[in-house]
């Protein structure tokens, strides 16, 4: 069984996540969602809630599981042996800090990193711009699945 961990804040899910992780499902026999804890982080959304929003808009691919996890992604795989971690890329500038990152990962181990190019309607969606949208009182609905809801 391949498995894939696609490993992220998703603060909060945007339609770009989505699009990867449908796209990792065919691909992958199971794409695990992982939601990091970083307890020095500020998030917008509470962990209950960004894992929330992901099990609803996935409820229905039972390909899909939502995870959390603390520490190194690298060593979560290994934990759970997972020989693989998915990545979006929207940009070159994406391209280049995740390429340290996957070359460091597989110094410290043998995990290999995918990476999947955004589609071109969701290249320029970011959980930051989404974020910087809800604090301005704007559309957020046009960038997100429709599980995120702002209270």
């Amino acid at each position: 069984m391949k498995k894939a961990l696609f490993p992220g804040s998703f603060d909060p899910l945007t339609l770009g996540h989505q699009d990867i992780i449908k796209r990792g499902v065919a691909l992958f026999d199971e794409v695990i969602v992982a939601i990091g804890i970083n307890s020095e982080k500020n998030y917008m959304f509470s962990l209950e809630e960004r894992k929330r929003f992901i099990e609803e808009t996935f409820k229905n691919e039972p390909k899909v599981k939502v995870v959390t996890y603390e520490g190194l992604t690298v060593q979560f795989c290994q934990e759970i042996k997972v020989p693989f971690i998915l990545r979006g890329l929207r940009n070159p500038a994406d391209f280049e800090f995740e390429k340290a990152i996957a070359h460091t990962n597989r110094m410290l181990s043998k995990i290999e990193t995918v990476f999947l190019l955004t589609s071109a309607r969701t290249s320029y969606i970011s959980s930051s711009i989404v974020r910087d949208v809800i604090r301005n009182h704007g559309d957020y609905t046009k960038l997100v699945p429709d599980s995120v809801k702002v209270k």
